[in-house]
């Protein structure tokens, strides 16, 4: 049981860590380093990195020329994975074996167990399937989904910064403020995963305006089909550049709508002296998180500011869900007046 709290946190950081490094391996190009699953051109444990292995490598893909680093930045990214996944194994086993004494239902441990099973079929999709968008993309929200679950339930098993035992009977408008603000979150995390995998990231090069328009031209049907192959229509035809911005400028408008909803829960939050802290915080990284996504236009997509401005994703869903979790425990015995 002692091990219970300490690798929940370690699937936590794992998650952020998957999360983190699955989205360098797309934005580097290499989500297609190893051309089959759950090995690398036939290799389990490492990648062909000798003349020999390499050889035989071209020979049984000869439509995939190995590119080691790209290999070596999937394998990374599926052994990590594979040691989340063990660890999830473990923390659904400890979750039914003592279930009492931990005093938390242990089928939020065993759905956690299935939505990581599914991450691993994601996985083999989007290689199979060449890097189809809606497979990307629900790859994403399975690796958030997994976050928040298991934040949930960490946090449920301890008191949370700002829970003092008393129940606070004026919350029900943070709380409809903080629900509004998780759902935008979640939303805004969908469409960024959709420019992602649609490699949108550029379609508009400036900022505020997009192509110096504020409203560009914008083809949505194509932009959001979800039956289509990488680059492609769902007609097969090239993915037109309209497309593309349509992408690009719905994540702009999202970006802007969690803005306005979360940052208005920053102040609710901070014009309280209990919750100040929180509001603090939610400040910190929704600021960071809009800079990030500035800096990925004007400065043309660099590296270590795309992936930063994913794993600030990440970061920013777990402190709403927090925030939410820690107003609705101490608000668990509010009595609404109308």
């Amino acid at each position: 049981m002692r091990l219970y709290r300490p690798l929940l946190l370690l699937a936590t950081l794992l998650t952020l860590g998957v999360i983190s490094l699955g989205a360098y391996v797309r934005l580097s190009d290499a989500g297609l380093g190893c051309p089959d699953w759950p090995g690398c051109y036939g290799h389990l444990i490492g990648v062909p990195d000798t003349p020999h292995e390499q050889s035989a490598a071209m020979q049984a893909f000869p439509d995939s020329p190995v590119e080691v680093h790209k290999a070596w930045k999937e394998m990374t990214h599926r052994y990590l994975a594979g040691t989340l996944g063990l660890v999830i194994v473990v923390l659904a086993g400890l979750a039914w074996k003592y279930r009492q004494r931990l005093q938390q239902s242990p089928w939020p441990a065993t759905v956690l167990l299935v939505i990581v099973s599914l991450q691993a079929l994601l996985g083999m999709w989007t290689v199979t399937l060449q890097l189809k968008p809606v497979i990307v993309s629900a790859h994403l929200l399975g690796g958030m989904t997994t976050l928040a679950l298991l934040v949930w339930m960490l946090l449920s098993l301890k008191p949370l910064m700002g829970e003092d035992g008393i129940v606070d009977p004026n919350l029900f408008s943070l709380r409809c403020l903080a629900a509004f603000s998780l759902l935008a979150v979640v939303l805004q995390i969908a469409l960024g995963g959709w420019v992602s995998s649609n490699y949108a990231a550029l379609a508009c090069n400036d900022f505020p305006t997009c192509l110096g328009a504020w409203k560009p031209e914008m083809d949505f049907d194509t932009a959001f089909s979800l039956h289509r192959e990488l680059g492609r229509t769902a007609s097969g035809d090239f993915l037109p550049g309209t497309a593309l911005i349509a992408i690009h400028w719905s994540h702009r408008i999202g970006a802007l709508i969690v803005a306005l909803i979360a940052g208005s829960l920053t102040f609710a939050l901070m014009r309280r002296s209990a919750w100040r802290v929180w509001g603090m915080l939610l400040g910190v990284v929704l600021s960071a998180q809009i800079a990030l996504g500035i800096a990925n236009v004007v400065l043309f997509l660099p590296l270590s500011i795309a992936v930063a401005h994913n794993a600030g994703a990440a970061i920013l869903l777990t402190v709403t869900l927090a925030i939410n979790l820690t107003l609705w425990r101490r608000g668990k015995n509010e009595i609404v007046s109308w």
